[in-house]
């Protein structure tokens, strides 16, 4: 039975002609799904028998490369481009990468082959589940699938102080990343002042929310906490409803300081005070600064509370290299208790 409720309208024919619309785009998106799962498949499937061929010769030192050409040549014409040697390498790599179609039949209709060849360049396999999770359940297109796999959004992620659990709650720590890359606002990396900063990101509000992660809304910018004898103003107020709280953003264009620090917890205290309703988790406070000194974060209440976090942030996009090298000194500096041949260091 259709689920169409026919839309009332002073004019009938308005009426018709968006029913008969909803059920031609719907149509469509339905066919493009199937049609995208039934493509993935056959081209997992293909990858497949590439390998049991290359091994049934593998006395044959250029076997591989030679299967795939002839493979190639036999099947353009009748088949077109889309039958390349490359793209046969591509199918080879894509049943390589994901020997069991377990994952796929699971996510086959959310993610399009763009998505899967991009998720073959991912060599961790963590890394590489939680892209395929997260641009499953958040929706990602493949160009927000790129700029999470470039700017390495899993390893940004704070590093779990424990395996999650089932019956246990998420772990805050989880969802913090450090640092956050910014370069969408557009803005050059000379420290602008904080209410610039604050308007850029209200501006692009939703490619901010994409780069916080899943679970956040926003709520408000300068959000008035007031006592008795003062007000006081949040610059960002954002809830998320994984963690079932409130996240309070206060924006430095400085180095983080022993005053940032001080002012966020107290922003903390205020706002489950006077704002947090029954039902909510413990208020979350973040402070986004240029940079910070690992040795204040260590000896500061930031090391021990588990509701105040501070994260530095990029205004231009760095590279890969770059990133990579500060995950390593702050994974170095700020854990040393971890064993060296952690699986996740």
């Amino acid at each position: 039975m259709s689920n169409i409720k026919p839309q009332h309208s002073a004019n009938p024919s308005d009426t018709f002609l968006h029913d008969v619309r909803a059920i031609l785009q719907r149509a469509r998106r339905e066919a493009y799904a199937a049609t995208n799962a039934l493509m993935v498949q056959a081209y997992w499937q293909i990858g497949q028998r590439i390998v049991q061929e290359e091994q049934g010769g593998k006395d044959r030192a250029d076997y591989g490369s030679y299967l795939i050409r002839n493979l190639a040549r036999q099947l353009g014409e009748e088949f077109g481009k889309g039958l390349s040697v490359a793209n046969l390498w591509n199918f080879r790599q894509f049943f390589l990468t994901f020997p069991t179609e377990e994952k796929l039949y699971a996510l086959r209709r959310e993610l399009t082959w763009t998505h899967w060849r991009l998720l073959m360049r991912v060599e961790n396999q963590a890394a590489r589940d939680y892209y395929i999770q997260e641009a499953a359940d958040q929706g990602w297109n493949t160009r927000l699938l790129e700029r999470n796999i470039n700017t390495l959004s899993y390893e940004r992620l704070l590093p779990k102080s424990q395996k999650p659990s089932p019956t246990q709650p998420p772990n805050p720590a989880n969802f913090i990343k450090d640092p956050y890359v910014l370069e969408f606002l557009g803005l050059d990396d000379t420290a602008p002042k904080e209410r610039s900063l604050e308007d850029a990101i209200t501006q692009r509000l939703r490619d901010f929310l994409m780069e916080l992660g899943k679970g956040f809304s926003f709520v408000g910018r300068q959000v008035r906490i007031s006592t008795e004898t003062a007000h006081f103003y949040v610059d960002l107020v954002f809830y998320n409803y994984l963690l079932k709280c409130f996240v309070l953003i206060d924006l430095k264009t400085t180095k983080l300081s022993h005053a940032d620090i001080g002012q966020m917890d107290m922003y903390v205290r205020l706002f489950d005070d006077l704002k947090r309703t029954e039902g909510d988790n413990p208020t979350l406070g973040i402070i986004l600064c240029t940079d910070k000194d690992d040795t204040l974060v260590r000896y500061s209440v930031l090391s021990e509370n588990t509701q105040l976090f501070a994260s530095k942030y990029r205004l231009v996009l760095p590279s890969e290299d770059e990133l990579r090298d500060e995950l390593e000194r702050r994974h170095v500096l700020d854990w040393p208790q971890k064993p060296a041949d952690d699986p996740e260091q």
